[in-house]
């Protein structure tokens, strides 16, 4: 007895620009998800500290990076809402996203970096210490950490620089969440069924016959 195999067509490869979509989008979102992350990680920790005088001794002081600058912190939430809004939008939409992601990346790094050498929230901070406006922190130093939200910031322009690039040739959301402008179709009330015994109470109100039969 002979048995009929049907022969089953090789899978198509897969096209060099399908791959490298596929790579830029994942790289995209782990480089722009991580960078938001550590940028936020970052301003929460100290980036500066140094020493004032107070009462004849030395009084040491520190700042975290949220009471430097806001700008990193604030800036790293909106390029991670960019990297989302990327996949809900089309066309010259998803181009000012992705321009936006880049220029949030940017202006991380270059906070950070000036950051790194502000001393006036330490200054701030010895001016209430010594009741002295005019007293300035000494002895100042910085730690990694503003580096690190420059790092983060590089991420999040990678993501950014990514979606410019290659964002075109991306998936988006289904269309079946999106509206367009065409108004949507008005129901028509169904026919009331006379049969109904609240319809026939209506019509008894009315003075109709619901039986329909002539009267005798």
């Amino acid at each position: 007895m002979e048995y009929v195999t049907a022969a089953v067509p090789p899978p198509r490869p897969e096209s060099p620009a399908a791959r490298s979509s596929r790579r830029s989008l994942a790289v995209a979102l782990l480089s722009g998800a991580l960078g938001s992350a550590v940028t936020l990680l970052a301003t929460r920790q100290r980036w500066s500290e140094g020493t004032a005088t107070v009462a004849g001794g030395p009084f040491s002081l520190t700042a975290r990076g949220s009471d430097v600058t806001g700008v990193p912190a604030a800036l790293a939430i909106v390029g991670l809402a960019a990297l989302v809004a990327v996949f809900a939008v089309r066309r010259a939409g998803r181009l000012a996203v992705s321009a936006l992601l880049a220029l949030s990346g940017a202006g991380i790094m270059a906070a950070a970096l000036i950051g790194a050498g502000d001393s006036s929230a330490l200054d701030e901070q010895a001016a209430r210490a010594t009741g002295d406006t005019s007293a300035a922190v000494a002895s100042f130093s910085h730690t990694a950490w503003p580096y690190a939200a420059a790092v983060g910031g590089a991420l999040i322009l990678l993501a950014g620089l990514l979606a410019l690039r290659h964002g075109r040739r991306w998936p988006a959301m289904s269309g079946r969440y999106e509206r367009d402008g065409s108004p949507r179709p008005r129901r028509t009330a169904r026919p009331a069924d006379p049969e109904r015994p609240e319809e026939m109470w209506k019509a008894l109100d009315r003075g109709e016959d619901p039986t329909g039969m002539d009267p005798a």
